[in-house]
C-alpha cells in the first residue's frame, strides 16, 4: 500500500530551508495507521502544471491510494494546489476542507484563508493540507476517520488505523 505525501514550497524545493512539512504527514501516519504502507515523497514548487503532473503520477503510476499534499493553500498568486487539485480530480469533497477549516479556526483567526480541499482521481482521495506542521496533525485528527472508509468506497485498499490515534468510521453492514 502506498501513500504519496506531496510538499508543495518554492523554497523548500530549493533548498532554502528543510521540509518539515512532508516529515510530519509521515509521522503522523505513522501513528495512526496500523496497517503496513510506503510512503512515496516528493517536494516541488509552486507550479500548478507541475502539482498536477506530480498527482497524476502518484496516483495513476505509483499506485497511491491517498495522496496527502501540504502547502500552497493559501491566498497568495503562488499558492496553486486546489486549483491543481481539483483540475486533476474526477470528484471533489469540499467536506474535508471545511472541516479542516473549522477545526484550525480554533487555534487561529487566519484559518478562514486556507483553502484545503479534497478530491477523487480513479482509486485515490487526495487531500490538501497546510503547510504548517502543527496545522497537519489537527487537520488529519479531524478527516482520519473518514479517510479509509473513502478508500473502501472508490475501491482502494483496506486502511486500518490505530485506534488509541484515532478510530477509523466505517457503517456497521
Amino acid at each position: 500500500m502506498r501513500i504519496g505525501i506531496l510538499t508543495v514550497s518554492d523554497r523548500a524545493s530549493r533548498g532554502v530551508y528543510e521540509d518539515k512539512s512532508g516529515p510530519a504527514i509521515i509521522e503522523f501516519l505513522r501513528e495512526a495507521l496500523s496497517c503496513e504502507w510506503t510512503p512515496h515523497t516528493l517536494v516541488i514548487p509552486d507550479e500548478q502544471d507541475q502539482i498536477e503532473a506530480t498527482l497524476k503520477a502518484f496516483c495513476d503510476d505509483e499506485g497511491c491510494c491517498l495522496v496527502v499534499t501540504t502547502g500552497g493553500t493559501g491566498p497568495a498568486k503562488r499558492d496553486v494546489t486546489p486549483e491543481a487539485t481539483d483540475a486533476v480530480c474526477e470528484k471533489t469533497l469540499p467536506g474535508f476542507g471545511e472541516l479542516m477549516r473549522e477545526i484550525s479556526l480554533k487555534s487561529v483567526p487566519t484559518a478562514i484563508l486556507s483553502r484545503q480541499t479534497a478530491g477523487i482521481r480513479g482509486k485515490s482521495l487526495i487531500v490538501n493540507l497546510p503547510g504548517k506542521p502543527t496545522a497537519i496533525r489537527e487537520c488529519l485528527l479531524a478527516v482520519m476517520p473518514a479517510i479509509p472508509y473513502c478508500i473502501d468506497l472508490i475501491g482502494g485498499p483496506f486502511l486500518t488505523t490505530n485506534e488509541s490515534v484515532v478510530k477509523a468510521f466505517r457503517p456497521k453492514v
